[in-house]
């Protein structure tokens, strides 16, 4: 099973593009992070069941999806009313859902927003954003390490920065986080995020993403008595050194049920892992009945 090329969806939130698996199976909404664009889950998609529909946004501002200038649009609370009206466009009612990186982020905010459509949540390497107890102990062991390898985030924080230094240096800037701890991530893919990466206004749009992560950590802040009540799933790549093993601490009392499931992999563990990463997601998420 494969993605389609992307197709192109207008709603009244604006111009978005998605990849799909076709009509037909129990609808997976599979978001993308940071960066990349839907195409991070084609790999996976070879190995995942027939029983699945398979719908892969482009976030705002990454992938094939529009540009949009200012931060306002990129605060993660907004980009899942962007996903919602996409599936709303597309008439998908109820649908699993599974995130990685920002898309993890965006998973939960959608799951927020409109938990009764949500049947089963999966997070892949990211905070999950009602763990304020879990995240302050990152911050704190962060803190006390000096933070060297969250330069990243500092840098596209900074006004002006990406915009003015990466343009025309999208190789080495992409292939910098795409090594892989495991497995590289493949050519094809990082070919497909160099492209997207040089599309007009891609460095400051994706730099929104950060640039929005203050205001949105205080209102996550706020959802300390939230629990997710769809049986979820935390799929996690073990050798990344961004989400490290502490984001981990009290997930339990997040959810009504959680499962953790480590795989030996870096942060793009559905990149690097793709047919143990579709395994997981088979034997957790449910496909429709295929007819032999």
């Amino acid at each position: 099973m494969l993605l389609n090329a992307p197709r192109e969806l207008s709603t009244p939130r604006g111009r978005f593009a998605y990849r799909d698996t076709g009509s037909g199976g129990a609808p997976l909404v599979m978001i993308h992070g940071w960066p990349e664009s839907s195409y991070s889950w084609q790999h996976v998609s070879r190995h995942l069941d027939a029983g699945f529909q398979v719908i892969a946004p482009d976030l705002r501002g990454l992938g094939d999806s529009e540009r949009t200038v200012g931060e306002a649009h990129y605060h993660k609370a907004e980009l899942a009313q962007d996903v919602i009206s996409m599936l709303d466009a597309l008439g998908i009612e109820q649908f699993q859902l599974v995130g990685h990186d920002w898309g993890g982020i965006v998973a939960q905010e959608i799951a927020l927003a409109i938990p009764e459509r949500v049947t089963r949540l999966g997070i892949m390497n990211i905070a999950v954003i009602n763990n304020l107890k879990g995240n302050m102990e990152v911050v704190n062991k962060v803190r006390s390490s000096g933070g060297a390898i969250y330069w990243y985030q500092h840098f596209q924080q900074a006004p002006g920065l990406a915009e003015a230094m990466i343009p025309g240096n999208e190789v080495a800037w992409l292939r910098y986080f795409l090594k892989g701890a495991e497995h590289p991530v493949p050519e094809d893919s990082i070919a497909e995020y160099v492209r997207m990466y040089a599309i007009p206004d891609t460095p400051a749009c994706a730099a929104n993403y950060y640039r929005t992560f203050n205001n949105d950590a205080k209102r996550w802040a706020t959802l300390t008595d939230h629990v997710w009540p769809m049986p979820s799933i935390y799929i996690y790549g073990n050798r990344d050194k961004v989400i490290i093993p502490e984001y981990l601490n009290h997930i339990e009392g997040c959810f009504k049920a959680i499962r953790v499931v480590q795989v030996k992999a870096g942060h793009f563990l559905h990149e690097e892992k793709p047919e143990e990463v579709a395994a997981t997601i088979n034997g957790f998420f449910q496909p429709a009945p295929v007819a032999s």
